[in-house]
């Protein structure tokens, strides 16, 4: 399995983003309406739900996002983790090293984006 994964690029590059999209998905269901909330704006989150109503769909099926989130962070994180003992190949060793140089810390900026966004999901109602 992993070898097909690791020959089929273009494979590799929907799983990496969409592990990253995921997660700026749950940003969109949760946190944001929870901090403008917070912070006083819900007129304003009335208003940006009024244009963009999908976003309720979101919300009210915050478990099946959160666990497609999650479910993309684990496929990236187990590619990640096999690419990691891969060596590049000589005539892309500079695009391969690059790549393998921002993936890293891509996938804990989403993993972090993904956690803040259960936090207000699913802890910060039962504590208000």
């Amino acid at each position: 399995m992993w070898q097909a994964l690791k020959e089929n690029k273009t494979t590799q590059v929907l799983v990496s983003y969409g592990g990253l999209f995921t997660s700026f998905g749950t940003l969109l269901c949760c946190a944001l309406p929870s901090t403008l909330v917070l912070m006083g704006f819900g007129a304003s989150l009335a208003g940006f739900l009024g244009e963009f109503p999908e976003l309720i769909w979101l919300s009210e099926n915050k478990e099946w996002v959160f666990g497609a989130s999650f479910f993309m962070l684990g496929v990236s994180y187990l590619g990640q983790r096999y690419s990691a003992k891969e060596v590049c190949p000589i005539d892309k060793k500079e695009e391969c090293e690059t790549t393998k140089s921002w993936s890293k810390p891509l996938f804990f900026v989403t993993l972090g984006i993904n956690l803040i966004g259960a936090f207000y999901a699913f802890i910060l109602p039962h504590l208000l």
